[in-house]
């Protein structure tokens, strides 16, 4: 007798490979049998005659930790309600852990209001073991964030690190790698890591390869500087010897989009030298960014407050405006979603405030961030459909929400959020699978399950096969779709009729159970680093 009996159903087993109809029988948290088990029972039988059954989606560019959803919000119902089991953290160089002292929190002031927030923890096997006693409703590994503990040794962003500060960096990565850290990221593009050196990040990189960890990085330009920062990427990771993931490929602004084929075409030769290369991306044209990467790099560098300082000058304020204006971004198509004014502004756009207050839209972005203390997430429609395209058919790609697991229960606070965070994976189905038929049921599956196990050295998850985990999605085929849209995001989707997450059924019929039986997963649970 299972636990868990899920019958009738066609099966997509995240290998990439023909779907197959099949039963599949669970004990505990582990798939034990997949075959036809018309004759066996279960305390839990889940009839899926019409529907696909497919591993749990894995979320590899989350940022639910870096918004403190997960403690304000463990069932992560944006998420789970999506089909994703698995979420790894850490991303964007800022994690929760290391931390040397409570300043190092200040990697995520940009996405949290950290003064609001309260932790007890310092060091990553103290913030997992937190985790394993505040358990998720889906699973949770994390990276180890540059950002995270640049800050917490330096402070000041625009202080060289000294020889002892980069020992002192290097000792703290080590440590959150062996207490089970999944890899490293970094986030060149935000200002506390700007100024970080070739030798700062190859050194930790050489780290990072003697405990066979991996490399996740958001590039350091996605506008008109965008082969560089790939080629300059790849050049690190390569220089290590360590696997390389992209988070959130794209080229940023309608004048750099002819330069995305070319980074793709960068991609590709390095991957023909046998280099171990990914990227993640997300299904939308319009980004869900932080408003200050969208200013002239030279007026964000050395911090927020010296920003806040130099945005105050009047003199100032026109450079940074007239520098604006030349950068040839459409600043009025931006549509305010979390800032500290919400309640002023709500999800209106640049360009409706800017009217009503008889001002460029420029000067708009500027009052925002002051009022704001830099504190403002912005979406604006910064890629075109057919790089989107591009990018999701492409072989190296794995599919990504870039998001956090909100409750629909959020939009009370007045914030408004992108739909990526309820419907990204259900979109690629509708979108890309049966509308636009660029990919196959089984490659889409591929990428957001097998794939990413793959990459991400979950050894024991991402592929319905016996002694896999049993994380498992069952959806309808003919109606699996989002919801959610700019203007109207707290929706979850249709079709994910139901979700289990090690062994337990923790959602059915797009309502979350209740049940929290996500695991803490350690990077050396697996063997990664020995």
């Amino acid at each position: 007798m299972y636990d868990l009996l899920i019958k009738n159903g066609i099966v997509i087993d995240g290998s990439g490979s023909a779907m197959f109809r099949a039963d599949i029988g669970v004990k505990e948290n582990v798939i034990v049998s997949i075959g036809n088990l018309s004759g066996e029972t279960a305390e839990k039988i889940i009839n899926a005659d019409g529907c696909y059954v497919a591993p749990g989606f894995i979320d590899v560019n989350n940022h639910s930790d870096a918004y403190w959803e997960i403690f304000r919000n463990p069932g992560l119902h944006g998420m789970l309600l999506q089909g994703v089991t698995t979420i790894i953290g850490g991303n964007s160089g800022a994690s929760l852990a290391p931390l040397v002292e409570p300043e190092s929190l200040r990697s995520i002031q940009k996405w949290t209001d950290v003064d609001a927030v309260t932790f007890n923890w310092l060091s990553m096997k103290e913030f997992l073991k937190e985790m394993e006693h505040r358990p998720l409703s889906v699973n949770f590994a994390t990276l180890a964030g540059h950002g995270t503990i640049r800050r917490g040794v330096l402070r000041n962003p625009t202080k060289k690190p000294t020889d002892s500060d980069l020992s002192t960096m290097k000792l703290l990565l080590r440590r959150a790698l062996d207490e089970g850290a999944i890899g490293f990221s970094t986030a060149l593009k935000f200002t506390h890591a700007r100024l970080a050196e070739n030798n700062e990040i190859s050194g930790m990189l050489d780290l990072v390869a003697k405990r066979n960890g991996m490399y996740v990085t958001y590039l350091r330009d996605e506008g008109e500087n965008l082969l560089k920062a790939t080629e300059e990427a790849i050049s690190s990771a390569k220089g290590s010897g360590v696997p390389l993931h992209i988070s959130h490929l794209k080229a940023v602004g309608k004048r750099n989009w002819p330069l995305f084929e070319d980074a793709l075409g960068i991609i590709r030769n390095a991957a023909q030298d046998g280099f171990d290369i990914t990227f993640d991306v997300y299904p939308y044209t319009a980004s869900g960014s932080v408003l200050y990467t969208f200013l002239p790099d030279w007026v964000t560098e050395s911090g927020r407050d010296t920003m806040l300082h130099r945005l105050r000058d009047p003199k100032v304020r026109e450079a940074v405006v007239r520098d604006m204006h030349e950068s040839g971004l459409d600043y009025s198509g931006m549509r305010l979603l979390i800032t500290a004014i919400s309640s002023t502004h709500g999800p209106k756009t640049v360009a409706s405030i800017a009217k009503s207050q008889r001002k460029s839209p420029e000067d708009v972005v500027i009052d925002v961030l002051l009022a704001s203390g830099g504190r403002a997430i912005v979406s604006l429609e910064v890629s075109s459909p057919e790089n989107v395209a591009k990018a999701v058919r492409h072989p190296f790609s794995i599919i990504s929400s870039n998001g956090v697991g909100y409750s629909t229960e959020y939009g009370a606070t007045g914030n408004a959020v992108h739909p990526r965070n309820f419907g990204t994976f259900p979109r690629v189905f509708e979108q890309y699978v049966r509308k636009e038929k660029v990919l196959s049921w089984e490659e889409a599956v591929y990428k957001m399950t097998g794939k990413p196990a793959i990459k991400f050295g979950l050894n024991d998850r991402g592929f319905l096969r016996e002694k896999f985990k049993a994380d498992i999605v069952v959806f309808d085929p003919a109606t699996i779709a989002e919801r959610s849209t700019l203007d109207d995001p707290f929706h979850y989707p249709v079709g994910v009729h139901a979700v289990i997450v090690s062994g337990k059924v923790t959602a059915e019929d797009g309502v979350w159970n209740g049940t929290r039986a996500g695991e803490t997963i350690r990077a050396k649970r697996y063997g990664l680093f020995g």
